[in-house]
């Protein structure tokens, strides 16, 4: 079955988020859909409400919430709204360690603590293997859900 699942990541970390983004079955949808660093900027220059509208318009039709965690994901602006938009809309959620992936330059990152949310609310964490995985936590993030 295939699914559409909301990715919720630091726009820093987006090459990270690149590199695994496209996996078989799974429809996604970056976080509020920004693809590229234009359209968050313009995002950013339309303040607050603008950009949780489009947050809310991504969630649409979503079914689970993929937080990939990198250094600094716990003081990320909106990655609080968007688990707790996610946890309103009933949506599975799944936490998803990245920082041992490469970035553009070829470095590794810190981890970070996992958001609170995630556990608290019957949901797991896992630390990024491959697309195979990624795949069954998703769905096991939807069948907690109940979707």
């Amino acid at each position: 079955m295939a699914r559409r699942v909301f990715f919720s990541f630091h726009y820093k970390y987006v090459w990270k988020v690149n590199q695994i983004r496209s996996i078989p079955n799974v429809t996604g949808t970056a976080a509020a859909g920004f693809q590229d660093a234009s359209l968050w900027e313009e995002a950013k220059k339309k303040g607050d409400k603008e950009i949780k509208k489009m947050i809310d318009e991504a969630l649409e039709r979503t079914s689970v919430t993929v937080v990939f965690v990198t250094y600094g994901t716990k003081d990320r602006k909106y990655i609080d709204y968007e688990i707790e938009q996610s946890l309103a809309r009933g949506n599975g959620l799944v936490a998803v360690q990245i920082h041992h992936l490469k970035d553009k330059d070829g470095n590794t990152g810190s981890p970070d603590a996992i958001p609170s949310q995630i556990e608290r609310n019957g949901f797991k964490a896992y630390k990024y293997t491959n697309s195979e995985d990624l795949s069954k936590w998703i769905e096991e993030a939807a069948e907690l859900a109940g979707k």
